[in-house]
């Protein structure tokens, strides 16, 4: 079933721009351009969004999904967790998101039983072997998400990476041209 199948890979809150902090308009573009990278494929008939379930990218990716449901019949949003208690200790926003995205999911698979070492690797792989298009937020590629996206240029899928650091540097470059707009423009960001 990998053929119209998207999966998600991102860093999770603290690795990202905060919102109380001077990068608050540079979230709201991430932010803007993985609802817009979503909503784009889901125009172009992919009707399977795979999530790995974690805090920031992976949870508000699958939001995302959840939303366009209204908007697209047919869309499917499943979801991988990388152990059977993955998300108990969420707390607050995290831990409402989470339950509400599992409560609509369409299918949830489980790849570990319990914590390794590995976990979220395999979980990575598993969305990787499983779907078309890898859809990214990297800002660090020394990272969880930096590794997936090697993998799945390995494995011939096709990327569309929303790169944090190339973001902060145009809007340092350009700072009273808008950055949203013309980055849509390119599929690959």
């Amino acid at each position: 079933m990998r053929e119209k199948t998207v999966c998600f890979s991102g860093h999770r809150p603290e690795k990202l721009p905060g919102p109380n902090s001077e990068d608050a308009q540079l979230l709201m573009m991430v932010k803007s351009l993985l609802y817009y990278q979503i909503r784009r494929s889901a125009e172009e008939g992919y009707t399977r969004f795979i999530t790995g379930l974690a805090r920031g990218v992976d949870l508000w990716a699958a939001g995302y999904v959840l939303e366009l449901k209204r908007d697209f019949s047919g869309l499917q949003l499943i979801c991988v967790k990388p152990t059977e208690n993955h998300g108990k200790n969420f707390r607050g926003e995290d831990r409402y998101l989470f339950d509400s995205v599992l409560a609509r999911a369409d299918e949830m698979y489980c790849t570990g039983s319990h914590y390794t070492r590995r976990c979220y690797q395999i979980r990575n792989r598993y969305m990787v072997d499983h779907a078309q298009r890898l859809i990214a937020v990297v800002d660090d590629y020394n990272s969880g998400t930096g590794q997936t996206i090697g993998y799945a240029r390995k494995c011939g899928l096709e990327l569309c990476v929303i790169d944090i650091g190339k973001l902060r540097d145009k809007a340092k470059a350009e700072p009273d041209e808008p950055i949203i707009a013309p980055l849509q423009a390119n599929f690959k960001i």
